[in-house]
Parts: C-alpha cells; structure tokens; sequence
C-alpha cells in the first residue's frame, strides 16, 4: 500500500503573547506545545525548526541595519518549523492542535517552493501589476 505524497510547509509562529494571559498559564502552554512538537517529530509530521532570538539584521540594496525591530508587534516572527503534510489544509489543522494559540500567537503557513525562482514566472518578489 502506497501511502500519500506529502510536501514541506514552514510554520512561521507570529505575535505575541495575550497581555491578559496568566504567564503560569503560557508556560504552561509552553510546555504543552514542546510535548506536542516532539511526538510529532517522532510521528514524522514536523520536522525540527527553532525559535528565533531578538537580534536581527536587515540587509538591503542599502546596505545593512541592526538597528530594529524591523516589524510591529502582530508582524514579529518568534520561530519556524516545518510541517511535514499532504496538503496546505492537513498542514494548517495539524497547527491548530497547537496548544500555544489560545495565549495570543498565531501561525502562518506556506509551502515550501523546491523550484527555482525566475523572474519570468509569477512568484511572491513578483510586483503587483
């Protein structure tokens, strides 16, 4: 029995915590999520990712900054991981079992592209027309 192909999808964890979360209740969601993560690593459904310090670099055609942050609050980017799944709505229902959610976070997902960018194909740096 052959089982379904499945792709990679980056999980971008975004935000930040509820200010009228109990931080006793986030650690405790914390705690709940890396026992989450873990068993489905183990289950072959994540793959490892990482959190993300609070140091950051932005370089540009302009050269390069340190100084941030470089996004509001909603727009800040605490981790990544990637979802193993068959699809993008396998991979965003497995991310709503997340038990971080209820505290504030939430989580974008996208798949991973395997081709090569080209800019004679519509892509994300593609501009608006």
């Amino acid at each position: 029995m052959n089982s379904p192909a499945t792709s990679d999808f980056l999980l971008l964890s975004r935000g930040q915590w509820d200010k009228n979360s109990d931080k006793a209740d986030i650690e405790t969601a914390i705690g709940q999520f890396y026992t989450w993560y873990e068993a489905n690593i183990e289950k072959g459904r994540f793959k490892p990712g990482s959190r993300l310090t609070m140091d950051a670099a932005l370089v540009t055609r302009d050269g390069i900054r340190t100084d941030g942050p470089f996004a509001e609050g909603k727009e800040v980017i605490g981790g990544y991981w990637i979802i193993v799944a068959e699809s993008l709505a396998a991979a965003a229902a497995l991310a709503a079992e997340s038990p971080v959610l209820p505290h504030g976070l939430s989580y974008e997902i996208r798949p991973l592209e395997a081709e090569r960018g080209s800019a004679y194909r519509i892509t994300n740096e593609t501009p608006v027309a």
